[in-house]
């Protein structure tokens, strides 16, 4: 199997890991979001402790580190409220979609933040898919998902911001293990005051599924990571949209949900802005590829002369 073969299916069980997580958080039921939240980054503090205690790694962090770190943990801790909110409130498959906003954000972000170059058309997709996540969101009074609807595209804009602080810890060397573990950890920090003066007791079962939910989201987070491993992102990204596939087909044949006209509409727009996208960055970077190789034909000319 290829590198980029790998990296699909990878990706793609990643988002079944990531689609079940909603599942289970859903099923946990009448729970705080804040309460879920705890439960869901505990199990990721173990494991990433677990694995930077096998590999024998230090956690050392330098100044600027600490606040891209900080930045990451505390943008991707609302995040995770705001999508737990909205998986709680919403169809799921409406809930992944607007938390799939975050890859378009991420690039804006990625402008704002890391100076990287983004082009009109760039801007133009990502304005797109604002307007398809409208038909999802549906903001009108009348409309009774409209705070969760907006909190789960929150939690979109706020995942994004969160990419864009991992890839710019990532372009600073920090480990994988490390950034998971700060992020983890601070999460159940700051949740911690909820579910110490708002504690809502739980059946064995209800927590067993809270837990099977970190499991899922971790299975999710180390496939993912996995994936970019094979491939870089502009040749396999687009693949982490059939969560909204799983979210929708999990939806039904568990809760019975079915998403209205509106939110399918919304949908076909927001896949078919980040298919575009997906095409417009291969493209540019095969033209990136011929330029240099371009360049490198016409230096080697010139020193053979």
């Amino acid at each position: 199997m290829s590198s980029r073969n790998k990296g699909i299916l990878c990706i793609l069980s990643s988002a079944f890991f990531f689609a079940l997580m909603s599942v289970f958080v859903r099923l946990s039921g009448d729970v705080p979001s804040m309460q879920k939240v705890f439960f869901r980054n505990l199990v990721a503090v173990v494991i990433a402790v677990v694995m930077l205690a096998k590999d024998h790694q230090p956690v050392s962090l330098s100044g600027p580190a600490k606040v891209s770190l900080f930045f990451r943990a505390l943008l991707g801790t609302i995040g995770v409220i705001c999508n737990f909110y909205a998986v709680d409130h919403l169809v799921l498959a409406d809930a992944s979609i607007l938390n799939k906003m975050s890859p378009f954000f991420t690039v804006l972000f990625s402008w704002l933040i890391l100076k990287e170059k983004v082009m009109p058309i760039q801007l133009s997709l990502i304005f797109g898919a604002f307007l398809g996540s409208i038909f999802v969101v549906k903001p009108t009074f009348s409309n009774l998902a409209l705070v969760p609807s907006l909190l789960g595209f929150f939690g979109g804009i706020c995942a994004g911001a969160a990419y864009t602080m991992v890839r710019k810890l990532g372009e600073a060397g920090e480990k994988g293990p490390v950034i998971v573990l700060f992020f983890s950890v601070f999460s159940c920090v700051v949740v911690l005051p909820w579910l110490i003066f708002d504690y809502h007791p739980m059946t064995w079962q209800q927590m067993g599924i809270l837990l099977l939910a970190g499991c899922a989201a971790a299975g999710g987070q180390f496939a993912i990571t996995a994936a970019y491993r094979y491939a870089p992102a502009s040749r396999i990204s687009i693949y982490d949209y059939s969560q909204l596939i799983f979210s929708t087909m999990l939806g039904f044949f568990i809760f019975g949900q079915v998403p209205d006209g509106w939110s399918f509409l919304g949908y076909g727009i927001i896949c078919l802005m980040a298919i575009s996208m997906f095409v417009y960055n291969n493209r540019k970077r095969k033209n990136t590829q011929k330029q240099a190789l371009l360049e490198s034909k016409e230096l080697s000319d010139v020193i053979k002369m």
